[in-house]
């Protein structure tokens, strides 16, 4: 089956140099009232620098979309491939343990509730994930969290617990976490939804320049249909059915491809 989401795509870029390829994918819960079938037959393509926003209602399938890219949860049928390093991965034919090593490698997550540790500062919320992949040194990963804190604009509260700053200043410190690791690939949960407007354009302005300054590849999930022109393509997600945005896409944009070339 030929998606909407596909077919535009396609139109720009050569079929298998996608960065990530989600194929046929189909997500089934067992309940008390019987099945319930979350994801149906979602197929995507998502390209190298692209920022990729996906819009829909809560309960239409954005955050179980998200998790089969990420591999937190298991899919029931299909298959997601991403090609973070060039060679194909098919991130569902992992063991558990393989699966969370190669998203601590290729794979920041920010999530709309920021998930801080309460009893780490900032820049030891930052320094775990670089703990826990062993890229850098204890001295590194610190200069390392500091950069990022830089790029976020809140340096100036490294030293800080979660609880002596401002909502939005903790989603900026969870973005700054998920680029720990210097991923590929970003994928956001919400992450502007509990805040205020003027917070929240702030947060996406971060986005945007993570994408035209350094090339990071993000797929957004939010229920904010206004965001939808300040992504390069917007996607529709509707009972567990993915659709372009009020039936059309915007093809991937010439000179993106030629900057940033396929996966």
């Amino acid at each position: 089956m030929v998606s909407a989401t596909d077919q535009s795509y396609n139109n720009s870029s050569s079929a298998g140099s996608a960065l990530i390829e989600l194929m046929d994918i189909v997500k089934v819960y067992s309940t008390a009232a019987g099945d319930f079938t979350a994801l149906k037959g979602i197929n995507l393509q998502v390209g190298r620098g692209e920022f990729v926003g996906i819009v829909g209602k809560s309960g239409s399938g954005k955050s179980t979309l998200l998790n089969m890219i990420t591999g937190v949860d298991h899919l029931t049928s299909g298959e997601v491939i991403v090609r973070a390093n060039g060679s194909p991965v098919s991130i569902h034919k992992m063991n558990e343990d393989a699966i969370a090593f190669w998203r601590g490698h290729n794979l920041g997550v920010v999530y709309q509730s920021f998930q801080l540790l309460p009893m780490l500062t900032l820049v030891e919320n930052i320094t775990l994930p670089m703990d826990l992949c062993g890229r850098f040194s204890q001295k590194q990963a610190r200069g390392r969290a500091l950069e990022l804190l830089h790029l976020v604009e809140i340096e100036d509260h490294a030293d800080k617990f979660p609880s002596q700053i401002s909502g939005g200043q903790q989603q900026r410190v969870a973005i700054a976490r998920a680029l720990a690791n210097d991923p590929s690939i970003l994928v956001a949960d919400e992450p502007t939804g509990s805040l205020d407007s003027v917070t929240s354009e702030h947060i996406f302005e971060v986005f945007e320049h993570l994408v035209s300054e350094q090339g990071k590849t993000i797929i957004m999930v939010t229920h904010d249909q206004t965001l939808a022109p300040r992504f390069t393509r917007t996607l529709e997600i509707t009972d567990g059915e993915l659709k372009a945005l009020n039936g059309t896409e915007p093809e991937r944009r010439e000179e993106e491809m030629h900057e940033h070339g396929p996966a």
